[in-house]
């Protein structure tokens, strides 16, 4: 069975625009690298309380979740606490966690309470490696938290990814996309939505899309399309077109 892929990306400087988000697009050529399609993305601030709420919320769902962000020791870091209160556990210094710290700060004076804080997680989770500076990540739930910091997060990602779901690899070739371009008085959604729905209802493996363009205050086209398995997509367009022509609405292979 196809598993849902979701981010959660952490951060009150990225809703306040003092930071640009790197994740989206990384995470989402990642999946695609691999056939796989990003189905949704969660823009949190550093809010426990609504983290903690939104972690039962994917963990009951099932969905496997990559959440970048707010591992840290800092007081403005709280998704481990977010996770511990999702799950319903206490925190604890992870052994695993303990060594790779060790590993990173050999002296025996450098492991401070402080530093222990980074590999303290919630109760039964299990590690992510990092390979940028071995200060792990963890995972629980087909959930996997990382660093907010790009060239840490996207390697563990991978990982993750490369580690427990291949089987949910695709050929990226095994997948296309093609759309028309509708113009005329009748060519927007709602007057479509029949024909949407019908495609929907034939095709269901298949990826409808709508989007309508506006300029001006006044609409430009519509495209219309599908994706997924060629033969699929093919035998789908031609029914979108043979019912648009019979509405007589003009239409072009989308660029």
């Amino acid at each position: 069975m196809s598993r849902t892929f979701g981010a959660v990306i952490i951060g009150d400087e990225i809703l306040s625009g003092k930071r640009q988000d790197k994740h989206f697009e990384r995470i989402v050529a990642m999946l695609g690298q691999r056939g796989l399609r990003l189905s949704w993305v969660e823009y949190l601030g550093d809010d426990r309380e609504r983290l903690a709420a939104t972690y039962q919320r994917t963990m009951a769902a099932g969905d496997v979740v990559f959440s970048c962000g707010g591992i840290g020791n800092t007081p403005d870091d709280h998704t481990r606490q977010a996770v511990a209160a999702a799950l319903g556990v206490g925190l604890e210094l992870h052994p695993n966690g303990y060594e790779e710290l060790k590993a990173r700060f050999p002296g025996e004076d450098e492991i401070t309470d402080k530093r222990k804080l980074l590999v303290t997680f919630p109760a039964g989770v299990k590690i992510i490696p990092n390979p940028f500076n071995r200060i792990p990540g963890f995972t629980v739930n087909d959930h996997y938290f990382v660093p907010g910091f790009p060239q840490m997060a996207h390697p563990m990602i991978e990982w993750a990814l490369d580690s427990f779901y291949q089987d949910q690899f695709k050929a990226v070739e095994a997948t296309i996309e093609k759309a028309f371009l509708l113009t005329g008085p009748t060519a927007y959604e709602s007057a479509l939505l029949d024909l949407m729905e019908k495609i929907v209802a034939t095709y269901p493996t298949l990826r409808l899309f709508s989007l309508p363009s506006i300029k001006d205050g006044e609409r430009r086209h519509l495209e219309l399309g599908v994706e997924g398995e060629p033969l699929l997509v093919d035998q789908a367009m031609e029914e979108i077109r043979r019912e648009v022509e019979r509405r007589e609405i003009t239409w072009v292979w989308r660029p």
